[in-house]
């Protein structure tokens, strides 16, 4: 039967004039297929046995497999979108069973070479450009991960995508008794009517098509076919990584696809046994035995004594556990040479990972360090499940002995203060600001509202904003986050941030809410607009803390004083007026009457305007402890928490006076 299909496969191929149009393909298993028949890139390739393997158990790799010639997709007379049919027979063997690793797509593109980044996006499309109506892409994704940024349904499902990861209409693959991760072949048809303007979608374990479609979606696809379209697939991987192969394959143009027989296709790799090597020796003298035995307990000794040591609690966790030497060795030894910056929890060094070649930004938490196992814990828990564009994406972890290591996407272009403050390198247009401003705000509210437990970052502040190869603005350092479940109440029992951020009610009370975030953000969006620290312990007294400041040149009717200089008036109006006055709106003592960032992105996004009047800052009716707080700073660790401000024991002083002075948005007991 296996060698029928394979000579129907070639006659197909055969019977077709060279000069007419492809309608129809079968492959029966791909072994002895060509270039000329398929066209593959990135990782993609024929095994020995005939399987097309899209890509394999490593993290952050990306295969595609289109057929080399476009199909005429469209009706020369009418534009329609002609019908087409497709079966394949597909197989997703996760390197974790029970965690998945993103999936594959069956592909309809303009181009067989699709210009995307390994992963969540199924080497379909960047965070750039998805969603956008140019891309003209369809595709139906087999997904075993779920993504809330595309409000995937859960970790087994199947989805009909166009121009967007986020599925236009999706469905639970368990529905039918099927597991996408369960490593076993699953035959699947895709079929589109053209006079009906439906797509469906069928899957079965055997060779049989269910009479009912798992999925059905009415939509007109002749705004998003060209007349010609490629016809392939393709697969990704990223934190978690999957084997995605491909079996078999037919298409055909008005009809029908031909049948596939799952048992006449090859058949999956079986899992490689580790192979214990034997040393037999029959006629050997006691001298040597005695030797043998001694090197064997040396190597030993040495493995276990250079081993990750890996504790029961560290099973747990999500994301992907890198060995020791794999990070040493792409950071080479941790050398100066490789150092990006270093802060209060220690060193971060760039890195690129030995086997994928990923750049990627090594955090090495210092023996000295207050952040210990518990805080390492967290932090590998709060961001190891997180995903949004506009974080820093956490790629994995290590622990050995006491190195506490964290790997991270690395960001091109540094941290955002960089470009703000002292004698920048590259002045930050207002575009490219209020474009990392709405960033900032889009994470931020993912962190509060969008994820399944409320996350607070706790050190919002410019050095904590990274900036890619494009200028996104992506918020990082989750070292001081917090989650808890939605409706409960935070708490800590001590204060942690960077001075000029910290919402007043916090040395008061010792707990950090979304609302303390807000505050931090406020004095964030002041910076951007001023290109100012929120405190200038250089400046004049009346300018020393930004907040007050701007407020003051607001009632002068004079707020646009303070925009950065640097921008040599190069800005839009509107937009930095609201930009001023959200800043002060999140700045209000009164938590209660800061905004949400959910409100405060539908002020940036235009939606809702900023009030034209706004309302002087609230005073503080209590504040114990405060002074105290502030006296602590300066017998500990006010140089860490001043984000890289140079202050001397004499500004400390001036500090602390004019804290304490009437004209300090930080005296809040005493009348302006």
């Amino acid at each position: 039967m296996a060698t029928l299909l394979k000579l129907l496969s070639l006659l197909v191929f055969l019977l077709i004039p060279v000069s007419s149009q492809v309608e129809q393909l079968l492959y029966a298993g791909f072994k002895d297929v060509g270039a000329s028949n398929l066209t593959l890139n990135g990782v993609a390739e024929i095994e020995k046995n005939g399987i097309l393997k899209l890509t394999n158990e490593t993290s952050r790799l990306m295969g595609h497999a289109f057929y080399p010639s476009p199909f005429q997709m469209k009706n020369s007379t009418t534009g329609k979108v002609v019908s087409f049919s497709s079966s394949f027979a597909l197989a997703i063997v996760p390197e974790y069973p029970k965690l998945g690793g993103h999936g594959l797509a069956f592909t309809i593109a303009t181009s067989k070479d699709l210009k995307a980044l390994p992963s969540q996006y199924l080497g379909l499309l960047n965070s750039s450009d998805n969603g956008n109506f140019s891309n003209h892409i369809f595709a139906v994704e087999f997904d075993t991960v779920q993504d809330f940024e595309f409000g995937d349904i859960n970790d087994n499902h199947v989805g009909i995508d166009i121009n967007s990861m986020q599925s236009n209409k999706s469905a639970n693959v368990s529905v039918v008794g099927l597991n996408l991760k369960g490593g076993k072949p699953i035959l699947a048809w895709v079929d589109y009517d053209s006079e009906l303007s439906v797509i469906s979608v069928a899957l079965s374990p055997n060779s049989s098509k269910p009479n009912t479609p798992i999925l059905s979606f009415n939509v007109d696809l002749a705004p998003v076919f060209h007349d010609t379209m490629y016809v392939g697939f393709s697969a990704s991987t990223g934190l978690l990584a999957s084997s995605h192969y491909i079996l078999g394959w037919s298409f055909k143009i008005n009809g029908p696809a031909p049948p596939l027989d799952l048992s006449s296709l090859p058949m999956l790799p079986q899992p490689k046994k580790k192979q214990t090597s034997l040393i037999v020796g029959v006629s050997v003298s006691v001298a040597v035995i005695v030797l043998l035995a001694i090197a064997i307990g040396i190597y030993f000794y040495r493995k276990i004594r250079n081993a990750d040591v890996i504790e029961a609690w560290e099973l747990e966790i999500g994301p992907h556990r890198y060995s020791y030497q794999e990070l040493k060795k792409a950071t080479r030894g941790f050398k100066d040479k490789e150092l990006l910056g270093q802060g209060g929890f220690g060193r971060v060094y760039k890195g690129t990972l030995p086997n994928s070649k990923i750049q990627v930004a090594v955090k090495r938490v210092s023996h000295e360090s207050k952040q210990g196992l518990r805080e390492f814990v967290s932090e590998i828990a709060s961001i190891g499940r997180l995903r949004h564009r506009n974080l820093v994406q956490l790629l994995g972890w290590c622990r050995r002995r006491g190195d506490l290591l964290l790997v991270y996407d690395f960001m091109a272009n540094g941290s955002l203060d960089k470009y703000l403050f002292d004698e920048p390198k590259m002045v930050l247009s207002w575009e490219h600001r209020f474009k990392i401003i709405k960033d900032v705000a889009s994470a931020l509210l993912y962190l509060h509202e969008g994820y399944e437990q409320v996350v607070i970052h706790r050190d919002v502040k410019a050095s904590n904003v990274l900036l890619d190869f494009e200028l996104n603005g992506r918020l990082g350092d989750f070292g001081l986050a917090r989650l808890y479940e939605h409706g409960a109440n935070p708490s800590t029992t001590r204060v942690v941030g960077t001075l000029g951020y910290l919402a007043p009610e916090l040395p008061r009370t010792g707990k950090a809410t979304t609302s303390s975030d807000v505050f931090a953000f406020g004095a964030l969006l002041l910076e951007v607009a001023c290109g100012r620290r929120p405190i200038e312990p250089k400046a004049l007294p009346e300018e020393l803390v930004l907040v007050d400041w701007v407020w003051d040149k607001y009632k002068q009717g004079r707020i646009l004083d303070v925009v950065d200089p640097k921008l040599n008036g190069n800005f839009d109006e509107k937009e930095v007026l609201v930009v001023l006055k959200l800043g002060l709106l999140c700045s209000n003592d009164v938590p209660a009457a800061r905004p949400s960032m959910r409100q405060v992105v539908r002020h940036l996004d235009g939606e809702v305007e900023v009030p034209e009047d706004l309302k002087k800052p609230g005073d503080i009716s209590q504040q114990e402890g405060f002074d105290e707080f502030l006296h602590s700073l300066a017998s500990s660790s006010f140089d860490k928490m001043s984000s890289g401000s140079n202050f001397g024991n004499r500004d400390m002083d001036s500090f602390l006076s004019f804290a304490n002075s009437p004209h300090s948005l930080l005296h809040r007991g005493e009348t302006r």
